[in-house]
C-alpha cells in the first residue's frame, strides 16, 4: 500500500507529458519493427530536426529532446560523432555546418569543453575532445578542409601530450562525472586512431594504443571492466561498456594485434551472456553480468551490436549476429515512423522513457549509433 501511494505521489509531480510518456511505455514495445530503411530515414531526418531546433541555433546539434522541456542546446561532444554518419549518409551541408561551428569553438589548447555549449566552466576535457576528434579527423579526410585538418591536429595533440606515460588520461578530467580513472575512454583513442589514419607518423595511433593497453588492465577474467561509468562503478551503463568495447576494437582494427581482439571477444560474450529474453540488455549491470535495474538503455543496444557484429566473423560466430539483431530490432521497435515531427525518428535515452539514463529525453547520439548500426546490419 505504501509503495502505491509513494507511486502515485510521483507520478502526480510529473509534467503531463511526462506522464503520458510513462503511460505509453507501460504498455510495451509495438509489436512492428519498421524495418532497417524507414528506421535509418526516420533517424536520419531527426538528427537533421535536431541541429535545426537546438535553443542555441548555431550549427550543432541539440543534446536532446525532452517531452515536457523541448529542444535542448547544441551539444559538441555528440555532434563530433555524429559528423561521421551524416558523411555516410550523404548529408555533406549538414556536416559542414557542424564542423565549422566545432572548429570556431576550438579553445586555445587544442581541447574542447565538455557538457552542452551554455555549460560552465569552459575548460578543456579530455573525453569531450576524443568525440569531436572522431567527427575533425573523419570530416578532414573525406572533405579535404584545411580549417577542419588544422583543428584536427590540435585535438590530437592534446590528447597525445597530456596522456599519463602510464597510458592514463588524468589531467583534464569531466566536471560532470564522478572524480577518477575512466576505462571508458578508449572511446577517446579511437579519435585518435582517426587522426592517425588521416595524418601518419605524428604518434596518434601509438598514444592511442598505449591507452588501450593500460585499459586492458582493468578487464577482469570474466570479460568485466572496472572503472567503466559516469557515476556508478559497480554498475555501469551499458553505453559506457559499449564504448570501452568499441574503442578496443577499433584498436584492433588499426593494429590488428591479437591482444586486442581477444580482449574485445571475451567482453563481448559477457554482454551477450547478459541478454534478456527480448534481445534488448539491462541498462546497468553488475560485474557477475547480472542485471542491476529492470530498465534498457537503448543507446548501449545499439553500440554494442555494431561491435558484435564487427566480431562475429573473428571469433563471435552466428550468436554473435543474432545477438546483434537483437538489440537492433528490440531498439528499431521502439521508434516511431509516423506521428509528431520531434518524436519521429528520435530513440529514447531509456525504455521504458523513465528509465534512468536520459529520462523523459530523446537523445541525438542514440540516434547517431542506431543509424550506425542498422547500416552493419543491412550489409550482414
Amino acid at each position: 500500500m505504501l509503495n502505491t501511494l509513494k507511486s502515485l505521489y510521483n507520478d502526480f509531480q510529473l509534467a503531463p507529458a511526462e506522464r503520458a510518456a510513462k503511460k505509453r511505455d507501460a504498455a510495451g514495445l509495438p509489436f512492428a519493427d519498421p524495418g532497417i530503411d524507414a528506421a535509418v530515414a526516420a533517424c536520419t531526418a531527426w538528427l537533421g530536426r535536431a541541429q535545426d531546433c537546438s535553443a542555441t541555433a548555431d550549427g550543432g546539434v541539440a543534446r536532446d529532446y525532452h517531452v515536457a522541456k523541448g529542444w535542448a542546446t547544441s551539444y559538441p561532444e555528440t555532434t563530433g560523432y555524429i559528423i561521421p554518419t551524416l558523411l555516410t549518409l550523404g548529408e555533406e551541408t549538414r556536416a559542414r555546418r557542424m564542423l565549422d561551428w566545432l572548429c570556431a569553438i576550438q579553445l586555445d589548447d587544442g581541447g574542447f569543453q565538455g557538457g552542452k555549449i551554455d555549460a560552465l566552466p569552459v575548460k578543456s576535457v579530455t573525453f569531450n575532445t576524443g568525440q569531436i576528434l572522431i567527427g575533425l579527423a573523419i570530416g578532414a579526410r573525406t572533405l579535404g578542409d584545411a580549417k577542419c585538418l588544422e583543428a584536427m591536429h590540435g585535438a590530437a595533440r592534446f590528447l597525445r601530450d597530456s596522456l599519463d606515460p602510464d597510458g592514463c588520461w588524468r589531467s583534464h578530467p569531466s566536471p560532470f562525472t564522478h572524480a577518477g580513472e575512466k576505462a571508458y575512454e578508449t572511446h577517446v583513442s579511437w579519435g585518435l586512431f582517426e587522426a592517425e589514419r588521416t595524418a601518419p607518423g605524428e604518434g596518434y595511433g601509438a598514444a592511442g594504443l598505449r591507452q588501450v593497453d593500460w585499459a586492458l588492465g582493468k578487464m577482469q577474467a570474466n570479460g568485466w571492466v572496472n572503472d567503466c561509468c559516469l557515476q556508478h562503478k559497480d554498475r555501469p551503463l551499458t553505453h559506457t561498456l559499449g564504448y570501452y568495447l568499441r574503442g578496443v576494437v577499433e584498436a584492433h582494427r588499426l593494429s590488428g594485434e591479437q591482444r586486442y581482439l581477444e580482449a574485445a571477444l571475451k567482453m563481448a560474450r559477457g554482454l551477450v551472456g547478459a541478454l534478456r529474453s527480448d534481445g534488448a540488455l539491462p541498462g546497468r549491470l553488475r560485474s557477475d553480468w547480472s542485471a542491476a535495474v529492470d530498465w534498457s538503455c537503448l543507446t548501449g543496444n545499439v553500440q554494442i551490436a555494431e561491435s558484435l557484429f564487427y566480431l562475429a566473423p573473428l571469433g563471435g560466430g552466428d550468436a554473435f549476429v543474432k545477438a546483434g539483431k537483437g538489440l537492433n530490432a528490440f531498439v528499431r521497435r521502439t521508434i516511431a515512423v509516423e506521428g509528431n515531427p520531434d518524436l519521429v525518428g528520435g530513440v529514447r535515452g531509456s525504455f521504458p522513457i523513465d528509465g534512468e539514463y536520459g529520462q523523459w529525453a530523446y537523445l541525438n547520439w542514440a540516434a547517431k549509433f542506431a543509424i550506425d548500426s542498422f547500416l552493419v546490419e543491412k550489409l550482414i
